[in-house]
């Protein structure tokens, strides 16, 4: 038996805090690999915190209101070291990783298209992330999520109620798990035997999934244009020295770009619109994030 801490995890470069909405587990529980632990507030957004380990919610270090800092512990699991179960659980949490990144077409090259889910506006269901995933490989509908009878607190919909009930649907292992093996067979990447190969920890994988989700929501288009920018250089130069003095930050030239990008959106305002369908959106409020 081994303890593992569980701690406040990184939701984003700028989120130095967070805080913690509900425990969906209590002292005693079992606790499986990527399974929902409790909800997570930050300035950004409000998400669920899954489990890194399987094992059972032995103490809750911080409760239900409670401000904490990114890699501070919330709570301790104790885990079977080494156990069958733990390992299995590990590699199907790593196939379905593997899936979710990697068959896209513009990233494994290999001919699998996206399967886009129906939309959620008509339930009133809340499904996690992970659920969603495995759902949208599986071609499950919402309606159909719907039907499922959930183990979670208050009904929610966890990994092993959606596994079962592919098991129990198909009689055979879910269709996610030999899609990943065809990407490792049939994946053009080559790999040498002087190449090293690095496992992505859970914060990689994560960056990866929403970049390749990026990719097949929003066109990517970009544009080179020279532009002389001599007079901003020399307007930081004399300036640098005493905004470093007086706010303690260094003057850097990212606020000049995006005042300069605010202001041609206003003298070009068809830059900031999506399209809905056949609709164009012409969005009132310009909003620039910078990562």
């Amino acid at each position: 038996m081994g303890k593992i801490e569980m701690v406040m995890p990184k939701m984003g470069e700028s989120i130095m805090e967070g805080t913690i909405l509900t425990w969906l587990k209590k002292v005693g529980d079992p606790i499986e690999q990527d399974e929902s632990v409790l909800e997570v507030a930050t300035d950004k957004v409000d998400t669920e915190v899954p489990s890194t380990h399987a094992g059972v919610l032995q103490e809750i270090l911080a409760q239900e209101g409670d401000v904490v800092e990114v890699g501070k512990p919330i709570a301790i699991i104790e885990t079977s070291n080494g156990s069958a179960t733990e390992n299995g659980q590990k590699e199907l949490s790593a196939i379905e990783d593997t899936v979710t990144v990697v068959a896209d077409p513009e990233v494994a090259a290999i001919g699998i298209p996206p399967t886009p889910m129906t939309s959620q506006a008509d339930s009133n269901r809340f499904y996690s992330p992970l659920v969603k995933n495995i759902a949208k490989q599986e071609q499950i509908p919402f309606e159909e999520l719907d039907t499922i009878p959930g183990s979670g607190k208050e009904g929610r919909l966890t990994k092993k109620d959606i596994l079962s009930y592919l098991k129990n649907r198909s009689g055979s292992t879910p269709s996610s798990l030999p899609v990943t093996e065809t990407v490792a067979v049939t994946s053009p990447m080559a790999i040498s035997g002087e190449d090293e190969i690095i496992e992505m920890d859970r914060m990689r994988k994560l960056i990866a999934t929403r970049m390749v989700e990026s990719k097949r929501t929003s066109p990517h288009v970009t544009s080179f244009v020279e532009a002389d920018v001599s007079a901003m250089v020399s307007w930081r130069n004399r300036f640098k020295s005493s905004f470093k003095e007086r706010e303690g930050d260094n003057l850097t030239f990212t606020p000049l770009f995006i005042e300069a990008v605010v202001k041609a959106i206003n003298d070009y305002p068809m830059i900031n619109i999506s399209v809905d369908g056949n609709n164009i959106i012409k969005k009132k409020d310009i909003n620039i994030g910078m990562a």
